[in-house]
């Protein structure tokens, strides 16, 4: 008798176990009670293996304030190999992963990474990845890469589109409460400066694939790469050096163009020449409502262009000036979204670290004097060679 409840015991608890597990592994993503999904976007953390103490700690608050369904990391998880950071971490003057060994620098690889992914596998939140130049650029392979997403138990991540570079290009659906797909985010791998041909096909094909399942309508959509499409270049528009927002690039003063944006830039984006490829394949397709980027750190605007937002979200790498912060989008089962940029203020030194709400104007405002200071000085030298070089003509 005592074997015998030993053994149903066992059974009970091998079951109970097993169940605990797939719903571990269970990689569902589903619309809350309320309709509503949520994710937070997180881009170019770019550390080492002795992260900033305020890149860490940017991360754990905008992940307790938000408590997102899931976090998506949008690249530069680590810097490659770079002298830059004084006083801002436990290593100065030292900013990468990357050393002679190949053993050593994975091994900083993996300790960056155990930073930056913390929070998300201390709350059980869902994380996901796309890759961005300087993962690239550090010293291991997608297929480490891979092997590290995998190890931790809440990254959501597949190479769905076996291109002949090994790119990791994925996407992820979200269920309503019928089981069917109510939305989608794709995920694209821009490596070291943008996406292939090749991926816009697989792009395309997966596309198709979710409009057919869902009775010959697009699967409303948002896409997260590192790298911007050059179109973001259309939410601005030429501008006389004394305007609002006004910035300096290849000769010519640019800013938002408020009609259409909102948002902080350090810099500008000319209008790009033709529309990019990747941009002609969303239109065709007709899915992708809202693409969303990285890379430029110092970018934290959001503007619409044919129809589609795009959107620059700030980076949280401190060996590098700020702006710092974060994007929160909340998606509801209709279809729609909206998405909100929140801003790191203070630091851990001074103990008054907090993340604010930008307010969504045209030029947004960002308390820097030394980056303002060096834009006013190279707007007026720049303008001042451009005088001399009309002179000498």
């Amino acid at each position: 008798m005592k074997k015998t409840i030993c053994i149903i015991l066992a059974v009970s608890m091998l079951f109970s176990f097993c169940i605990t597990a797939n719903a571990a592994n269970d990689d569902t993503l589903t619309f809350g009670a309320d309709g509503k999904f949520t994710v937070l976007q997180i881009t170019d953390p770019q550390d080492d293996h002795y992260p900033a103490y305020d890149m860490v700690n940017l991360i754990k608050i905008s992940v307790e304030q938000t408590n997102p369904d899931l976090i998506v990391f949008t690249g530069d998880i680590v810097e490659d190999s770079r002298i830059g950071d004084l006083g801002i971490d436990g290593e100065s003057l030292r900013e990468g992963v990357e050393v002679d060994s190949y053993e050593q620098t994975l091994a900083n690889v993996k300790a960056a990474c155990a930073a930056v992914f913390a929070e998300a596998e201390n709350k059980g939140i869902p994380f996901a990845v796309a890759q961005g130049n300087n993962d690239y650029k550090c010293g291991v392979t997608n297929e480490d890469w891979l092997e590290i997403y995998k190890s931790y138990k809440n990254c959501i991540i597949f190479d769905e589109s076996s291109d002949k570079d090994g790119r990791i290009d994925y996407n992820l659906e979200i269920k309503s409460a019928d089981g069917n797909t109510a939305f989608n985010i794709w995920l694209m791998d821009t490596a070291t400066n943008s996406v292939t041909d090749e991926q816009l096909a697989w792009y395309k094909s997966e596309s198709t694939a979710l409009k057919e399942s869902n009775s010959g309508k697009p699967v409303p959509s948002i896409l997260f790469q590192h790298i911007p499409t050059s179109d973001i270049g259309y939410l601005f528009e030429e501008c006389e050096m004394w305007d609002e927002g006004a910035r300096l690039v290849d000769g010519k003063f640019y800013r938002l163009n408020k009609e259409v944006a909102n948002g902080y830039h350090a810099s500008a984006a000319t209008p790009p020449a033709d529309t990019s490829a990747q941009f002609k394949a969303w239109k065709e397709c007709g899915d992708v409502k809202g693409a969303y980027f990285g890379h430029w750190h110092t970018e934290g605007y959001t503007g619409s262009y044919d129809g589609i937002e795009l959107g620059m979200t700030y980076g949280c790498e401190f060996a590098k000036t700020g702006p710092y912060g974060v994007r929160f989008f909340t998606i509801y089962e209709n279809g729609s979204f909206e998405s909100e940029i929140y801003t790191y203020e203070g630091s851990i030194k001074k103990d008054n670290a907090k993340l604010e709400l930008q307010i969504d104007e045209p030029y947004a405002k960002y308390d820097n004097f030394i980056e303002e200071l060096f834009a006013g000085i190279r707007n007026a030298v720049m303008v001042l060679v451009m005088q001399i070089k009309s002179l000498l003509a």
